[in-house]
């Protein structure tokens, strides 16, 4: 799970796994993510609470820190794949690489009570699974009155009658239009469908009169 507070003011650990092991424990990782060496020494918090600990470093920064971390903390490092190998991926890869272990953590007592922390792990769990069904149901969620304040708010930050193409209200007020139209377009040539088929069969319906009276 990414981006879980922990308890006891411990900061935010970048993710934390959870795994229940088949003697009943439960064994917590941690990993803090570093990209850059300046990211790599900030003074964030690092919250290496878990049984194992580790840092996940693209290859070149792990060689340049790698003399300044602690003996216990393991390393994942990402290797990037060649770019022939992308090239000959049968489809666009979403993480174009792989993770290794670089240096082994070592087991140390868990930093905080475990109670507080599946607390917290739950409520983050929460917080995605929330996210999720907010980006699958999208506008629905929202209250019109809601809405209509986002609106009002954007309108406040600029509004630009000269560029009615920036403008959040403009755009949907020509989208509703423009939807409206194929809506009418639609029903009218179905309209004109039907009336062709009707037509059709009321002429097939007449033709045996016509070659009696012929």
């Amino acid at each position: 799970m990414e981006e879980v507070s922990m308890p006891d003011k411990k900061g935010i650990v970048d993710t934390l796994s959870y795994q229940q092991l088949p003697n009943g424990e439960v064994e917590w990782r941690c990993y803090e993510l570093k990209v850059t060496k300046s990211d790599f020494h900030s003074k964030a918090k690092l919250s290496f609470i878990g049984n194992y600990n580790y840092f996940v470093l693209p290859q070149k920064l792990y060689e340049e820190v790698q003399d300044e971390i602690p003996t216990h903390i393991g390393v994942m490092i990402y290797r990037a794949f060649d770019k022939k190998a992308i090239d000959l991926a049968p489809q666009t890869l979403r993480t174009p690489g792989f993770l290794t272990i670089a240096k082994k953590a070592q087991y140390q007592d868990l930093q905080v009570e475990e109670k507080p922390l599946t607390a917290h792990f739950v409520a983050s769990l929460f917080r995605e699974v929330d996210k999720a069904k907010r980006v699958e149901k999208g506008l629905q969620l929202y209250s019109d009155d809601q809405l209509y304040k986002e609106m009002r708010k954007r309108a406040k930050k600029g509004y630009d009658i000269y560029k009615p193409n920036h403008n959040v209200y403009d755009r949907f007020v020509d989208d509703m239009q423009s939807d409206a139209v194929t809506a009418l377009q639609e029903e009218l040539d179905a309209r004109n469908a039907e009336y062709q088929e009707l037509k059709l069969q009321l002429q097939a319906l007449q033709q045996p009169d016509l070659e009696d009276k012929i």
